[in-house]
């Protein structure tokens, strides 16, 4: 098939040389610019290398980024991490449309940070939605959806780059065929079942000590690598990644107070909150590199007893 690909960055890139690697036609890729000062993006790079046209449009939704898609006459647009907005009279106008990734399992988690929020709220499972794109966020239509559990321990780099990513891949592949062959199914979203989450940014990944164990957890889960759960010590900031919660069941057994760093192990360090500690192996303070938790505390002077969130 001849395609017209639209993305950016790590994701996008996977997605071109998915396609190309396969034997499909790429008419034309779509990047975003690149902000003052910053690399070239790895798709756009991935694009020159192979000799591809490359479009960057600072908005899609003018005539020019309009015309350059018209004269690909692609059979198919591909959105693979797409943070441009997009109208519809762009994506509509290769033969079989456009179809767009996105790491949640539709009408769940729109939005922009929607790997992290399944892991903070606490979800069991995640997936990705290849969907139709609309004017509306992440609104259109499901072409084809995969799922994977979310297991205690695992993190967002986890969800994301183990499953999510290469999974994204494949079912851009599936999707894309299937749409071309006139073979899909296009589901309407239930909006009764819809929820939009924001950005995850610091502001959400502060920890508040006072919450119960579970919630914390699944915070610094949901936020490792990134933006990267924080908290404070001594008015300075300190992310925390590795959590591992340990529960008491047991009224008033919670061992040391709220906040309170109550072990500092071989590896790691134990921090007490409602319900039982966290168990985080590593730290990264606000001037520094990401360390052994224990090694921080060894060297910074952090023993037992130490209250963090002040």
């Amino acid at each position: 098939m001849k395609i017209a690909i639209i993305g950016q960055q790590d994701f996008g890139k996977a997605v071109l040389e998915a396609f190309l690697a396969r034997g499909d036609t790429v008419a034309g890729v779509f990047v975003a610019p690149e902000k003052e000062g910053a690399k070239a993006d790895p798709m756009k790079s991935a694009a020159q290398e192979k000799g591809l046209q490359v479009f960057q449009f600072p908005s899609l939704k003018s005539p020019e980024a309009a015309q350059a898609m018209k004269d690909l006459g692609a059979d198919i647009g591909i959105m693979a991490f797409v943070l441009q907005f997009a109208p519809q009279e762009f994506v509509n106008i290769p033969k079989h449309g456009t179809i767009q990734y996105h790491p949640s399992l539709l009408p769940k988690y729109r939005g922009p940070s929607s790997i992290n929020w399944p892991l903070i709220k606490g979800e069991a499972k995640t997936g990705l939605s290849i969907f139709r794109p609309t004017d509306g966020l992440d609104e259109g239509p499901v072409v084809l959806q995969k799922e994977t559990p979310i297991s205690e321990n695992d993190t967002l780099g986890t969800v994301y780059f183990d499953r999510l990513f290469p999974m994204g891949v494949q079912a851009m592949l599936e999707a894309a065929d299937l749409v071309v062959a006139g073979k899909h199914r296009e589901v309407v979203q239930d909006e009764s079942k819809a929820s939009y989450e924001g950005w995850c940014r610091a502001n959400e990944a502060r920890v508040h000590w006072h919450n119960h164990v579970d919630f914390i957890h699944d915070t610094i889960r949901g936020c490792d690598p990134a933006p990267g759960a924080w908290t404070t010590i001594g008015g300075r900031k300190l992310q925390l990644f590795g959590s591992k919660k340990h529960l008491v069941r047991t009224f008033g057994a919670v061992k040391g107070k709220i906040g309170e760093i109550t072990e500092v192990g071989a590896e790691s360090i134990r921090i007490t909150a409602q319900g039982g500690q966290v168990e985080v192996s590593k730290v990264k303070p606000e001037e520094g590199k990401k360390v052994s938790a224990a090694q921080w505390a060894r060297d910074a002077g952090v023993a037992a007893g130490t209250i963090l969130g002040s």
